[in-house]
């Protein structure tokens, strides 16, 4: 195999790769620096002996991930005020290299971040890529029974964290609604599309004005809302975007961006309001 032979095969597999490490890790940035280190893995390999260049690759990548869990763990534990991941755009892959779109919307990904990283990676590999336990089992070097046992925690931990989702209608139907009466500084309206127990969570990274703490509450999300439109918001056009394989809200200023905010929602009502500020977040959104 020529060295152009192998560079082939590393882009064919690559949005796949990029789709595992972004899951694992909620960022861009880390996830293109294990994405790096996998080639560089695969650069060195004796590939005659590598029977499957695919599953080579994905071995690689998910086990590099799982280091690299760690030490991100590490760093979001001094990271000023909440941490929110970074989106990506999905207009051009929905699924992001994936079989199904699963674990990829912003309210997953944050949810998963309690997970620890091998259960983290089980789940990605099957809900996601669609993988047998047996193949999920040689990546991480266990037995099939515990491979299937860490996809079944990963599960129960996330259905235990939240609730069934609305669909994509719905969705895009309250986020419309939102938008509608923050632009209006409606409380009322806001309050009635929020649940009891709403949560805001902001993400500036210490870099933007940001709430440093999730703000608790229906009557004081709605409040929160307002305020920060009225005092932000002037001079931002708001615009709806795919993300993470779902809609969100970008508002832009002298065209770069200000904010997103996405929304995990149910049936009752909307659960959680994910706005990210951090500029080094939405950087990859820069053309809306």
């Amino acid at each position: 195999m020529t060295d152009l032979d192998a560079l082939a095969l590393f882009n064919e597999a690559r949005p796949s790769l990029f789709g595992i490490a972004y899951r694992m890790l909620g960022s861009v940035a880390d996830a293109e620096d294990v994405l790096q280190d996998a080639w560089l893995r695969w650069a060195r390999a004796e590939r005659g002996e590598v029977r499957n260049a695919a599953a080579f690759l994905t071995t690689v990548t998910t086990r590099l991930a799982i280091t690299a869990a760690t030490s991100a763990r590490a760093r979001r534990e001094v990271y000023v005020g909440p941490w929110l991941p970074e989106p990506v755009s999905t207009v051009d892959d929905p699924t992001l290299g994936a079989e199904r779109a699963e674990a990829m919307d912003l309210a997953v990904l944050l949810l998963m971040e309690r997970l620890p990283a091998r259960e983290r990676a089980a789940y990605v590999l099957r809900e996601a890529f669609d993988y047998s336990f047996r193949d999920i089992a040689e990546v991480l070097e266990t037995s099939e029974a515990n491979a299937r046992q860490l996809a079944r925690r990963a599960r129960t931990h996330l259905a235990e964290e939240r609730h069934t989702p609305v669909d994509q209608a719905e969705h895009g139907r309250l986020l419309a609604a939102f938008l509608a009466a923050a632009e209006k500084g409606d409380l009322a309206g806001l309050e009635k599309l929020l649940t009891q127990d709403a949560v805001s969570i902001s993400d500036g990274g210490g870099v933007v004005t940001a709430a440093r703490a999730p703000i608790v509450g229906r009557e004081r999300v709605a409040r929160f809302v307002v305020g920060a439109l009225a005092k932000f918001g002037t001079g931002a056009a708001v615009s709806f975007v795919d993300v993470n394989g779902q809609p969100g809200l970008l508002a832009v200023r002298d065209g770069a961006p200000l904010a997103l905010v996405t929304m995990d929602a149910g049936a009752d009502g909307v659960h959680r309001l994910l706005m990210i500020l951090n500029p080094a977040k939405l950087s990859g959104l820069a053309g809306g």
